[in-house]
């Protein structure tokens, strides 16, 4: 990692302005942490539990710091933002926080997707008209794709291979359809007024297209790539955000401080959603129960229960968010780091310096606060201890003759359980005799 890298307590989008990419929890006991992740272009990315609706964290990249768009990797293991003044990409290691590099990309980048595989992202460069492909194994763009001025909003089909790239020009614009086996542009197609945000509905057949001055959702065959269809919206329409369902899509109209909701199998309106100050992107969650709207102007988040169409909570964020993505986020892995115990005939046989200690495994950070189980290595319970400031838990034990001091010779195990936050971890340490 180069460049510094700030990580902010709390104070204060798959694609740009575009849907959210959700993936299922990992296996396993512990329940999966749901976060969203607010690009602030004042400065800084936001991250909220939607759990709770808590902001849990700040974080700012120092060598980009204009967030755009939001896209996060099919397994929740890394998000990516977009730096539109600064021509970057911000890479997040999501389960710890840690901001892990800032890859040069094109000028003005916007939207943000990551491949259904993770092993690529793609980057609309807004003032350069082109599409940086990103490696994400070696964080380095590896292709520039030409395909027009003001190249905005961008999306996937499920199986990755087509990238669709919306045109935010005045007047009749258009969306470029890129193969991303070749990293050409094959294709482009008008929509209406200024496109500006895409999102295909879950089984790939409908692309949603965001016309923002036409104040209408276009709605494309993806078979042909021809329009079938258009659905009115509200004043200056400019994210878009679909159902897990495909059932309907979630439209934020800037201008009119509201969302719109739209059948999509009947294309129509349902509803229209009093949300904040210039709405921009709108993000669901895994579940599809509620929808999180950015509201730029007035630096909060408006969340809204899909199912009432009603507003239940308004959140202060940063200044002027933009872009959001909501994704399952799996635990951090961590590491344990066992010490030596030594026997010390004590009325009995007792062992002392029973330690651990346990940190992040991606950034070595101590993790704090968590609760150790020792054991011999047959099983016996030794004793439990709690992980300090440096992360270290320590005790001593006292043990019964029958367990044996060879039995203890052999060493001790230590175990981490894990939770939400961070994973499950053991290790072996060593018992000497005094």
């Amino acid at each position: 990692m180069t460049g510094r890298v700030r990580k902010i307590g709390t104070a204060c989008a798959a694609v740009a302005l575009g849907a959210c990419a959700l993936a299922a929890p990992p296996a396993g006991a512990q329940t999966t942490r749901v976060l969203a992740y607010v690009a602030n272009n004042g400065g800084g990315v936001s991250v909220l539990d939607t759990a709770t609706n808590a902001l849990t964290t700040a974080l700012v990249d120092d060598r980009g710091d204009s967030p755009y768009g939001v896209g996060v990797a099919f397994d929740g293991g890394r998000g990516y933002v977009t730096n539109v003044r600064d021509d970057t990409l911000t890479v997040i290691d999501t389960p710890t926080g840690a901001v892990d590099a800032a890859v040069p990309v094109g000028d003005g980048p916007a939207g943000v997707v990551v491949s259904p595989s993770g092993g690529h992202v793609y980057v609309s460069n807004y003032r350069g008209g082109t599409v940086s492909v990103v490696d994400a194994a070696t964080l380095t763009a590896v292709a520039t794709i030409p395909v027009g001025p003001n190249a905005d909003g961008v999306a996937l089909t499920p199986d990755g291979s087509l990238l669709y790239v919306a045109h935010d020009v005045p007047g009749p614009g258009t969306v470029s359809v890129v193969d991303t086996a070749t990293h050409t542009e094959i294709g482009e197609f008008p929509t209406g007024n200024t496109p500006t945000a895409l999102a295909v509905t879950p089984d790939g057949a409908t692309l949603v297209v965001v016309n923002k001055f036409s104040d209408n959702v276009a709605l494309v065959d993806t078979s042909s790539n021809t329009v079938t269809g258009t659905v009115p919206v509200g004043f200056t329409p400019h994210g878009v955000a679909i159902s897990p369902d495909g059932a309907r899509a979630f439209v934020t109209n800037s201008e009119g401080d509201d969302l719109s909701v739209l059948d999509l199998t009947t294309r129509s309106p349902v509803a229209t959603v009093r949300v904040g100050d210039r709405p921009i992107s709108v993000a669901l969650t895994p579940d599809g129960g509620k929808a999180y709207v950015t509201n730029f102007l007035g630096d909060t988040l408006s969340v809204v229960d899909t199912a009432t169409l009603a507003v239940e909570a308004t959140i202060a964020v940063g200044v002027n968010p933009v872009g959001i993505a909501i994704h399952a986020v799996p635990p951090a892995r961590t590491r344990l780091t066992a010490g030596t115990a030594v026997i010390v005939p004590r009325g009995g046989l007792t062992v002392t310096g029973v330690t651990a200690t346990l940190t992040e495994a991606h950034t070595g950070r101590p993790v704090t606060g968590r609760k150790v189980d020792f054991r011999t290595v047959k099983g016996t319970p030794l004793c439990t201890a709690t992980t300090n400031a440096a992360g270290t838990a320590t005790c001593d034990a006292r043990v019964p003759f029958n367990v044996g001091v060879n039995t203890l010779l052999d060493g001790y195990t230590a175990a981490y359980g894990g939770d939400t936050t961070h994973g499950p971890s053991t290790t072996h340490g060593t018992i000497t005799r005094r």
